[in-house]
């Protein structure tokens, strides 16, 4: 394995495959976050928005991502703008879901004394609701990131014509066993480098700044 490994380094085919795949997912993890981010607090402050589109939040949820490929290759064949799309969709719904359940987690008596002391409704959206429903908004970006890597992977496997997926799929039909291992090791050790550097670490600092813990050690 450690063979087949540096042999797809010294051909350039690993980091020419992962690099369309980390572009891919940026891409889509940047839209997906444009996306949601607005989304999930015009859901979750807005009682009309949120009864007009929840069922169908709940709706496209429930429609797996990789459903919507044969459609995408239709529209927009074999090309970057599927696997975007699959990723962005994958992204859009965790994220949503968070942000609402954030907001809804806002204590009413903290909005309640925000308004006695005199706050208008836009210091008690940016100092009371926002800063309350971030715990929940870092939550909501971990889960759908991890989500949306998986979802590149699937997507590349049936769409694509290079990455990690591709490669796992063209080595499984040239028999090269140890080369879809190298794939899943990969993904594997790269996903959990992301998650314990990157996102885990957002999602503690962010719950122990504005979800009233204590840091360990901390005074009281």
């Amino acid at each position: 394995m450690v063979a087949t490994f540096w042999d797809l380094i010294s051909k350039g085919i690993l980091p020419s495959y992962l690099a369309d795949s980390l572009t891919r997912l940026g891409y889509g993890a940047l839209f997906g976050l444009l996306i949601g981010l607005p989304l999930g607090f015009l859901v979750g402050l807005n009682r009309m928005a949120r009864k007009i589109s929840w069922p169908l939040l709940l709706f496209f949820q429930a429609v797996g991502d990789i459903a919507w490929l044969p459609l995408l290759i239709i529209w927009f064949g074999f090309s970057l703008t599927s696997v975007t799309f699959v990723i962005v969709y994958t992204v859009v719904f965790p994220l949503v879901v968070s942000i609402v359940s954030g907001i809804d987690s806002v204590p009413p008596d903290m909005v309640r004394a925000a308004r006695s002391l005199g706050a208008k409704p836009r210091q008690v959206l940016f100092d009371v609701v926002v800063p309350g429903a971030l715990p929940a908004v870092a939550t909501g970006i971990r889960t759908g990131l991890g989500y949306g890597w998986r979802a590149l992977i699937a997507a590349e496997i049936i769409v694509g014509t290079s990455g990690i997926g591709f490669m796992m799929f063209d080595a499984r039909r040239a028999g090269q066993v140890t080369e879809v291992f190298v794939g899943m090791i990969i993904l594997g050790v790269l996903w959990y480098a992301t998650d314990a550097l990157v996102l885990g670490p957002l999602e503690r600092e962010t719950v122990e700044r504005w979800g009233m813990v204590r840091k360990p050690g901390a005074p009281a």
